[in-house]
């Protein structure tokens, strides 16, 4: 993509997903993500109705007299996007690409998390760690996560969920709240999925376009893996295989919602012809 062609969709984009978050999101996302851990603020002396559980015996026993620990909720947390950069993510027939549903979600997310004062950072995956974006705060910080959201090539065209999963988990020390933005088209990842939520607050958010749950009747068509460009020839008109595609769809549908819920990890589902902003209201009020 050229420079100044880049430079617009950035603007474009910077101005959509920061309204987004200053006038919808702002009470909502605040409230959903709150700092999940208590720090410790100072100590004072103990007094009645106090829980014995907080009180300092170090200090307690140099000054001759029990003192209590204060502690305050942490509020700025460390926000992190999982970004699924495979070739499924550039399927598209309705409104948009799913790519830049994708990037809307992400930046819309990201704005939201520097007005609360988080920090925000970006792992792009694909069957492969493809890019790491450190953790940081600021407006500057905010234009790069989306020119890369934009401009990225990924060096691998498949996906393993699991790989991200893993990465994050080893590579984020503290507790942080990361949304993994995918359109989930891999093999199971309960068990990957499961040890990250443990350790960290794991919020799921499936983008998928209408195109991929039926198939149309219209007669022959060559369709292609995106991840592996297999090709093959479908008979759209055998009503047989249109029944038993959308069968496996909703199967696999009904295996990730089931899989995502015994992990633990909150999750909504959108299409590329909805409007996100409903959708991630939702989940935000879901979490409240």
């Amino acid at each position: 993509m050229e420079a100044s062609e880049l430079l617009k969709k950035v603007r474009q984009i910077e101005i959509k997903t920061r309204g987004l978050s200053r006038n919808i999101f702002a009470g909502e996302y605040h409230t959903a993500f709150k700092g999940k851990g208590m720090t410790f603020s100072e100590v004072r002396e103990y007094q009645y109705g106090d829980d014995v559980r907080n009180i300092d015996w170090n200090v307690t026993a140099r000054f001759n007299n029990p003192f209590i620990k204060i502690f305050e909720e942490e509020r700025e947390l460390t926000v992190m996007l999982l970004i699924d950069v495979s070739g499924s993510r550039e399927f598209g027939t309705v409104k948009t690409l799913k790519r830049e549903v994708i990037t809307e979600i992400a930046a819309t997310l990201a704005f939201s998390a520097i007005q609360n004062n988080d920090k925000i950072g970006v792992i792009f995956f694909s069957d492969r760690i493809e890019k790491c974006i450190l953790p940081q705060k600021g407006k500057k910080h905010i234009l790069y996560i989306i020119r890369e959201l934009i401009d990225f090539k990924p060096e691998s065209r498949k996906t393993d969920i699991s790989v991200a999963l893993r990465y994050f988990t080893n590579m984020v020390k503290k507790r942080s709240t990361a949304f993994l933005i995918s359109d989930f088209m891999d093999k199971d990842v309960s068990e990957a999925m499961t040890i990250a939520n443990k350790k960290h607050d794991i919020v799921a958010v499936q983008v998928y376009d209408k195109r991929e749950t039926i198939l149309p009747k219209v007669g022959y068509i060559k369709l292609k893996d995106a991840e592996t460009e297999q090709r093959i020839w479908v008979n759209t008109n055998d009503s047989k295989l249109r029944q038993e595609y959308e069968n496996y769809w909703s199967k696999k549908q009904n295996q990730l919602q089931h899989s995502l819920k015994k992990s633990g990890v909150d999750f909504v589902s959108i299409s590329t012809d909805e409007d996100y902003v409903k959708s991630l209201i939702q989940l935000f009020k879901l979490r409240s």
